[in-house]
């Protein structure tokens, strides 16, 4: 789905290991590989002595002993989410009760968009929306421990809350599922917005961090050039969509089988929303525009 882009498919990691990957940071990846998640969902412990866990990962009880292990005789003062999706959430009110810590981060879970019909079913699978955080944070709010802060950085695309976060005592950031270094992220309307997502890239890029370590997959460097390879990534794709519906493409599903050759059949439906989140913002700029409202199933044409 990337041939344009250098991703880092090396699978490194082992479910339930604590692994050292940056001064102040370790990671334990939780055992829920699959197509979406690479080898797992990756929960970091930031800090030592009294530390924040950040994405508790799934509701598994193997994840969260090994996450319980990992803290063993330290204070856990923050349980930490970048946003709403289960492989991120599900596990954080039982491990907060565990660690008596509080969960902050992430606002509870919001669309760009109310649903289209059929729309929230489909979201229902993967958004965790029960969740609800002790602390809402914003754009610029800290939680700190001794050596340690971690400063939220709003990067909303992949969901509307999203939140990286920014370690500066060890000159990294936490991209959670906003920069991941072994596939592109999807990004799913109403949950996601591909205009508030390529904003959240260009936002990064104003940034210092050149280490970022993602919600899944191995750690990103170099960075910054690694996102201008995202951003053009986009644009190419954005650009071949135009291109296709001025030759006559109408549908969804014929983008994705003219766009997306040799895909993992696995993957033609996270494929499908990325096409049509693009589209979604080519309607909104008046550059296609759909027999009644955009939506997955409809028929599109070039405008403007």
């Amino acid at each position: 789905m990337s041939d344009d882009l250098d991703l880092d498919l090396s699978a490194e990691a082992q479910p339930g290991a604590v692994v050292e990957v940056a001064p102040l940071v370790r990671r334990i990846v939780a055992p829920n590989p699959s197509p979406f998640t690479f080898t797992g969902t990756a929960s970091y412990v930031v800090g030592r002595g009294q530390v924040a866990i950040v994405d508790p990962g799934p509701d598994d009880p193997a994840h969260r002993a090994s996450l319980l292990r990992a803290v063993a005789g330290e204070t856990v003062r923050f349980v930490v989410a970048t946003h709403t999706h289960m492989d991120h959430t599900a596990g954080a009110p039982a491990l907060a009760a565990a660690v008596g810590a509080p969960i902050v981060g992430a606002g509870p879970h919001r669309t760009f968009r109310p649903p289209h019909e059929g729309e929230a079913a489909r979201l229902d699978a993967g958004v965790d929306g029960t969740y609800r955080p002790d602390q809402e944070m914003a754009d610029g709010d800290v939680v700190s421990g001794p050596g340690w802060s971690l400063r939220a950085v709003a990067t909303p695309g992949h969901t509307a809350n999203h939140l990286a976060f920014a370690l500066p005592e060890a000159g990294l950031l936490l991209s959670g599922d906003h920069v991941m270094g072994w596939s592109t992220t999807i990004v799913a309307p109403p949950d996601g917005s591909m205009a508030a997502y390529m904003a959240s890239l260009e936002k990064l890029l104003e940034r210092p961090e050149e280490l970022y370590l993602p919600g899944h997959g191995p750690a990103v460097r170099n960075a910054r050039a690694f996102v201008r390879q995202i951003i053009g990534h986009r644009r190419m794709r954005e650009a071949a969509i135009r291109s296709r519906l001025e030759e006559g493409a109408r549908t969804i599903p014929e983008l994705v089988a003219e766009l997306y050759r040799d895909l993992d059949p696995r993957l033609k439906g996270a494929a499908g929303l990325s096409v049509f989140a693009h589209i979604e913002e080519l309607v909104a700029r008046g550059e296609a525009a759909a027999e009644g409202p955009p939506a997955l199933a409809a028929t599109y044409r070039r405008a403007g």
